[in-house]
């Protein structure tokens, strides 16, 4: 992270001027001492601690498996403008609106091969499609099970990890992503 002086931000290899009007040189960064820099009031900004923002709010907060019914601080349900009680949606509902929307996603391109079936009977559905439709139904159903399967936030995130060998080759695809292959 960067040094800042009065709360902003100066940036190596820019010169900058302090508050009693003395200008300090371009070179600040190199030639000064981490001890001088703080003498003349400038403050290091450590790095804030790294966190994966699809299943933390912050370092130190994990989002909910479960959705949340809201409530206030005198346990009254938090109502929304149709009166009905506020829900925020936890992360197992969240991806598997993801997973039906990639599913959805993937099953797009051959709907209208469906469409044409049911307009015209003496057309049939290639016996690819109908496996490759089949397949992605599954895939949404075993995935959506396996969310629902994960009994705590470390379960859920293993979800999202890519099987790999011992030399560190991905053997497989992340149980949250394993679709079958598109069909050509």
């Amino acid at each position: 992270m960067p040094w800042t002086y009065n709360g902003k931000i100066i940036r190596a290899g820019q010169s900058f001027t302090d508050s009693n009007s003395v200008a300090h040189p371009s070179n600040w960064f190199t030639a000064w001492s981490d001890d001088y820099k703080k003498s003349v009031g400038m403050v290091w900004q450590a790095e804030p601690e790294s966190f994966d923002s699809r299943f933390y709010w912050d370092v130190d907060t994990p989002k909910k498996l479960d959705d949340v019914a809201e409530v206030d601080s005198d346990g009254e349900k938090v109502l929304d403008e149709k009166g009905s009680q506020i829900i925020t949606l936890g992360l197992k509902s969240v991806w598997k609106n993801t997973i039906k929307a990639q599913a959805k996603g993937l099953l797009e391109p051959t709907d209208w091969m469906v469409i044409r079936l049911q307009e015209d009977s003496s057309k049939a559905l290639a016996s690819k499609y109908s496996t490759y439709r089949a397949a992605v139904r599954t895939a949404s159903a075993t995935i959506e099970g396996k969310i629902d399967g994960a009994g705590d936030l470390t379960a859920f995130m293993a979800l999202f990890n890519t099987p790999t060998d011992s030399d560190g080759k991905v053997t497989g695809k992340a149980p949250i992503s394993d679709w079958p292959d598109e069909v050509e």
